[in-house]
Order: C-alpha cells, then structure tokens, then sequence
C-alpha cells in the first residue's frame, strides 16, 4: 500500500461523529425541501417566503451558541437555497431559463461572508447546492427538456404522467445515457474528492450538498421513468 493510499484510509477511520453528522444533515436540507417545501411553496408561496426569516432567525441564533454554531452556519446556508426555491416555484417555475439565476441570487452576500470568514460551513452548503443545480439544469437543457419543464408546470395533475412519460422518451436513448454518465461521474468526483483529502466540515458540508444532487435527480428520472 502506498503512503498516500494509507494516509487516506487512516483518515476514514478517524472520522469524527461530528463530520458524518454534517455530511448527513446537508444531504438531508437538500432531499426534505423537495417533500416539504414543493408542495407547501405551490399552495403557500408567501408562507414558505417568510419561512426564510424564520430559518434565518434560528441560524443566527444557534451561531451565538457554542454547541450550537456548527448547526446554526449550516442552517444559514440553507436559508439562501430555501429562499431560492420560494422565489422560483413560488412565482417563476414556469420559465427554466431563470431557475439558475434565481438559485444563484444569495452568491455575493455568500462570496462576501466567505470572504470575511464567516459562516463557512453553510457557505459551502450553499456553493455544493449551486453546483449540483447548475449540474442538473445543463442536463436538462442539453436533453431539450426545457419544454417538458414548462409543460409539466402547466397541465392539471392527471396529465403529468403524459409529460412525463415523454420526457422519459427523451432520457431513454444512448447519448442521454453517455451525457448523464459523464455528469454523473463529475457530481461523484466534486463530491467525494474533497472528503477523501479533507476532514474539514466545510467540505463535507460541500460534499453532501453536491451528492445530495443525486438523489433529487435520481428520484425525478424514476418517477418518469415509472410514469
């Protein structure tokens, strides 16, 4: 065995409780929104918007707390994506092409926050979401579903699988495959890579929201794929 192969597993087997708890809860504030905050934002689009103060609130709180600041750094990242989804599907869900822009709304004040050296766990929560959302939205226009998007934000509920099953017409072919294999592959590495050579709990914060990406997608591609 090498050095560097043994300084590696002599890291994973020193991992603290601490770091998978991290990687855990980010996994878990990328997942829970889209049973939690999709269907409430469609129904309540302005509570889900002042839930943003609400998660805010108790970031800051919880950062004025030693056993708390971890939790509440993190908590803080999230508001950004939370506040996010509640513009998007509150309002804008029906046009792709902002999703994006939307989602990368809260950067400079992160940018700015990291910048000064505040707030780095939930600051590269926050990058990971970005990057696993740019990820999923080059896929998705790279496939030409950015109609079915639009159609899938209009019809009634009984014509969803319609829609669906079209889009997983497109998602079925060879070069679908080869493109989601090659995106697959870079959202694994972006998000392993910095576990396996870091311990510190801003990458394994980076590292779950970034793999957390496929689970969201993976959950989509199966419910049209089962449509």
């Amino acid at each position: 065995m090498t050095p560097l192969k043994g300084s590696l597993l002599r890291g994973w087997f020193d991992l603290t409780s601490r770091q998978v708890q991290v990687l855990a809860a980010a996994i878990g504030l990328v997942v829970l929104p889209v049973f939690f905050q999709a269907p409430l934002v469609r129904v309540f689009p302005w509570l889900s918007l002042a839930l943003t103060g609400a998660w805010l609130g108790l970031g800051l709180w919880l950062m004025q707390r030693p056993r708390g600041r971890v939790w509440g750094d993190l908590l803080v990242g999230f508001t950004w994506t939370w506040l996010a989804g509640s513009l998007y599907w509150g309002w804008l869900r029906w046009e792709p092409m902002v999703h994006l822009p939307v989602e990368a709304l809260a950067l400079p004040i992160v940018v700015l926050c990291l910048r000064r050296g505040w707030g780095r766990v939930g600051g590269y929560f926050y990058l990971g979401s970005l990057l696993g959302t740019a990820v999923t939205d080059l896929y998705t226009n790279w496939m030409g579903l950015f109609p079915s998007w639009r159609q899938l934000m209009a019809v009634d509920p009984e014509f969803v699988p319609v829609v669906l099953r079209e889009a997983a017409g497109l998602l079925g072919t060879p070069v679908a495959g080869y493109r989601a294999a090659f995106l697959v592959f870079f959202l694994i590495s972006a998000g392993v890579i910095p576990l396996l050579y870091s311990r510190q709990l801003i990458w394994w914060a980076f590292g779950g929201a970034v793999l957390s990406t496929l689970l969201v997608d993976g959950l989509f591609f199966l419910s049209a794929a089962l449509a």
